[in-house]
């Protein structure tokens, strides 16, 4: 099993292998719309986490699917941190996980069925940390290697946390630091040192179950996650839901140490290139702010933290939660204000 690289089988991995939001949104365009379904209360018009259908007066039923080739090689890890990057989208919505079932594409020639059998492990073992049932699921053979989750949770409609809820004055809070994307590369590139491989590891693996505890909080307007589309891809689409404009404050971002030096070094996936030609003119960035750090917000992010909009007089409070929740670096990272859609990096 050891003489396998996952990563070495696949041209990307995790949430790198998303195609970019510019192409993504062409792709998207001439779908038609969900209005003539009432009950739907979030579909893909604000490029949200999950889609949110009401059940009834109590209750919403939340619906994701998120799957991506390995990020990293020991397939244990790879099954959980799949795992814990989709259910991540039920707890961006405020919701509760109930169930999942898994989707598998693997190449079954080239593979040994243990290796698949502890990939799949991997994933049950974060649903049952999470405490709902893998109840199934669907299996391809595919050329490369394939893991992630349908995820459905549970949560009250006036609960619901969508990214296009932001009020101009909130202030923004990352749960998560940045920089997985980048320490999967150097995975890739055999560059990863043991200190950020344990980073890269710690980190994708911890479940976003805050998420569901900060929708009983009134002055948590919006939640989103931070994945494929970096840091200023995410912030964009609750810029663009919400119609304001965002101000990031460059120095207080929450960066995996380990991945700092790799990025100075010019070390990232491809997805940052594409992340950053999507973005357009919509984001400027401060002459001041170098280049990696420019990198590292644009870096795609693999089961990412979950990024807040929060009435300022609770900003301090709510960064408490997250500190006490186990999400040690979680920060205040700017605010939003009334405005053309867009971010401004200082």
């Amino acid at each position: 099993m050891e003489a396998i690289r996952l990563t070495q089988l696949s041209h990307g991995g995790g949430c790198g292998c998303k195609i970019a939001p510019a192409m993504l949104a062409e792709m998207l365009r001439t779908l038609p719309q969900a209005q003539l379904f009432p009950n739907l209360l979030v579909g893909t018009e604000t490029s949200d986490d999950a889609a949110v259908y009401k059940l009834n007066d109590q209750q919403a039923l939340v619906a994701t699917t998120d799957f991506f080739m390995p990020i990293v090689d020991d397939p244990f890890d790879f099954g959980r941190i799949a795992a814990t990057n989709a259910i991540s989208d039920i707890y961006a919505m405020g919701g509760t996980p109930i169930m999942a079932l898994a989707i598998v594409g693997m190449p079954i020639n080239t593979l040994p069925l243990t290796v698949i059998q502890k990939i799949m492990e991997g994933g049950a073992s974060v649903c049952a940390a999470t405490g709902i049932p893998l109840a199934g699921g669907h299996s391809i053979d595919a050329p490369e290697p394939i893991y992630g989750l349908v995820a459905l949770g549970l949560v009250h409609p006036d609960k619901i946390r969508r990214n296009s809820a932001a009020q101009a004055g909130d202030v923004l809070i990352l749960g998560k630091p940045l920089g997985i994307g980048i320490l999967g590369s150097a995975m890739k590139q055999d560059k990863l040192d043991a200190t950020g491989y344990q980073q890269l590891i710690d980190t994708t693996t911890q479940l976003n179950r805050i998420g569901s505890i900060l929708a009983d909080n009134p002055a948590v307007r919006a939640i989103t996650d931070v994945t494929g589309f970096g840091l200023l891809g995410h912030l964009l689409e609750v810029c663009r839901g919400s119609n304001l404009s965002a101000r990031i404050v460059a120095d207080q971002l929450p960066l995996l140490s380990a991945a700092v030096p790799l990025a100075q070094q010019g070390i990232g996936p491809g997805a940052i290139a594409r992340n950053l030609a999507s973005y357009g003119d919509s984001i400027y960035v401060a002459e001041q702010v170098p280049e990696w750090l420019q990198r590292m917000m644009a870096d795609a992010q693999t089961s990412g933290g979950l990024l807040v909009s929060v009435v300022p007089d609770s900003a301090e409070n709510v960064l408490a939660e997250f500190h006490a929740a186990g999400f040690a670096q979680a920060s205040v990272i700017g605010t939003l204000q009334a405005g053309q859609p867009g971010i401004s990096v200082q």
